[in-house]
């Protein structure tokens, strides 16, 4: 009689040791992060590229264009470091010149953003008018691609940030645009600018699609890097920051360097530093 107890304990003991084992192996929740592919620009081939992401434990990315290859191709590498491309940079100028094999290649690597990511110096309003007029023609390019099943965001720099009787030039723009714009925030251009980033993501409540997570080095340093650093490692103040990100509804924080030395070590410095003191985390039908 006693015997099958005993039995019945010593299996109970071992499924017990085994639980913490079990729990290491087990992925836990992922956070938000990715990584804009232009910060691994001249770090190899591709292949090495996203070896780097993975290596720093990222999951997702933000492509430039094509990435030089075919969307078969591109996704092949993906699958193989198990990256999701969660957005493109995309010029304005493909958007105008072919939005249907732009929403096509992007469709065939599983991503569902297109970003608007700079404006050529002939394209970048001088007045007011000007930027209401880009964001009425982005705000008709936002339904077109809503309409195809995707999205449209705009990234900024510093020059949209000029203020014109009291508003900057990028809110201009997305008041003109409508709801279907999303914005990119990119939150060291928006300190350059002269300018809070906690206050800025207050003001785009909402239409968050993604912020740019890269710092500003103290001024005098860093300059063959651009003045940039690794996220937490310059002046940005991310304690006040992340929280205002949060509350903004902020879906991806993409870390990003416009000028990396050592590429491989913002990255990972970076995404190490999000993870630490990010307190959101992915939804379950978003993680891979």
């Amino acid at each position: 009689m006693n015997i099958p107890v005993c039995r019945a304990a010593t299996l109970a003991l071992l499924l017990l040791a085994a639980l913490p084992a079990l729990a290491l192996e087990a992925p836990g929740p992922q956070k938000p992060i990715a990584v804009q592919m232009y910060t691994l620009r001249n770090a190899g081939p591709l292949d090495q590229q996203l070896k780097i992401v993975h290596d720093a434990g990222v999951h997702a990315v933000e492509t430039v264009g094509t990435q030089g290859v075919s969307a078969t191709e591109l996704k092949q590498l993906l699958d193989r470091y198990s990256i999701k491309a969660i957005s493109s940079h995309v010029p304005l100028a493909e958007l105008r010149k072919d939005l249907d094999g732009v929403v096509a290649f992007n469709r065939s690597i599983g991503n569902t953003t297109l970003v608007v990511p700079y404006l050529d110096a002939k394209d970048r309003p001088t007045d007011a008018a000007g930027w209401t007029a880009l964001g009425q023609e982005l705000g008709r390019i936002a339904k077109q691609v809503r309409a195809k099943g995707m999205r449209l965001a705009y990234h900024n720099h510093d020059f949209e940030l000029v203020d014109f009787n009291g508003r900057t030039g990028l809110e201009l723009l997305f008041a003109a645009a409508g709801p279907d714009l999303q914005t990119e925030l990119d939150l060291a251009w928006v300190a350059r600018a002269g300018l809070d980033p906690a206050v800025m993501l207050a003001t785009f409540r909402g239409r968050l699609f993604a912020v740019h997570a890269k710092d500003n080095a103290p001024k005098g340093q860093a300059e063959d890097e651009g003045g940039f650093a690794a996220v937490g490692q310059g002046v940005l103040d991310w304690k006040t920051i992340l929280p205002a990100a949060a509350a903004a509804g902020v879906h991806w924080y993409i870390v990003e360097h416009d000028q990396p030395r050592d590429p491989a070590k913002v990255i990972q410095t970076g995404a190490d530093y999000l993870r630490e003191h990010l307190t959101v985390t992915l939804p379950a039908s978003a993680q891979r």
